[in-house]
């Protein structure tokens, strides 16, 4: 009997090379603007805010509505480097405590890791919750740091793509539309960093 093999509950995937991963953040058009035509972000982009960025390119599409949103109208790729990436897991507190955690431990690492992690249901390309999750990072103080001034190699408009894609949801071309999903295949992470960040493949 066929059997699918089920995605496992907390893996990232992200489109990547053998130096860089691909993550998405979505902003209002001043910040987009200023961070293509330096390739980091710049002004107007605080850095004293904490900024998520998303690996799953259908997360960011659910998150911006395929940049509908107000302040969310332009989806960016940002690639940034793998040892940035993981320095970035390396140094966050999961928004929940894993399952063997002790709480007071959990609480005292929130308050220190500038990087905070979260492992939300993944979406399809309709919005659906799945029954996998995906990760969203949240950098803070020294990450967004490191992130604007060394991880980021280059930064892309995929706005284009996010419209398109939703144009051919509205006219029912699923078919065509999952065509235009940017390939994610498992990010291979070390077995201590699977550990600290709940990962489950």
């Amino acid at each position: 009997m066929f059997e699918e093999k089920r995605v496992p509950d907390r893996q990232i995937r992200a489109a990547q090379t053998g130096t860089t991963v691909r993550v998405y953040q979505a902003y209002p058009p001043a910040i987009a603007d200023a961070a293509l035509e330096r390739q980091t972000f710049v002004e107007p982009f605080k850095r004293d805010r904490m900024t998520w960025i998303k690996p799953s390119f259908r997360w960011m599409a659910y998150r911006c509505g395929y940049g509908s949103k107000p302040g969310q109208e332009r989806v960016l790729a940002i690639d940034i480097t793998r040892g940035g990436f993981e320095w970035a897991l390396a140094n966050a507190a999961l928004s929940k405590p894993r399952r063997d955690q002790d709480e007071a431990a959990w609480k005292q690492q929130l308050k220190t890791s500038p990087v905070r992690i979260q492992w939300d249901p993944e979406r399809d390309l309709d919005h659906t919750a799945l029954n996998f999750r995906a990760i969203q990072i949240g950098l803070s103080g020294e990450a967004v740091d490191h992130y604007v001034d060394e991880w980021i190699t280059a930064i892309t408009d995929v706005t284009p793509v996010m419209r398109d894609i939703a144009g051919l949801l509205a006219t029912d071309q699923l078919h065509k539309a999952v065509k235009l999903v940017p390939h994610e295949p498992p990010y291979d992470l070390p077995a201590d960093l699977a550990e600290a960040i709940d990962a489950t493949g």
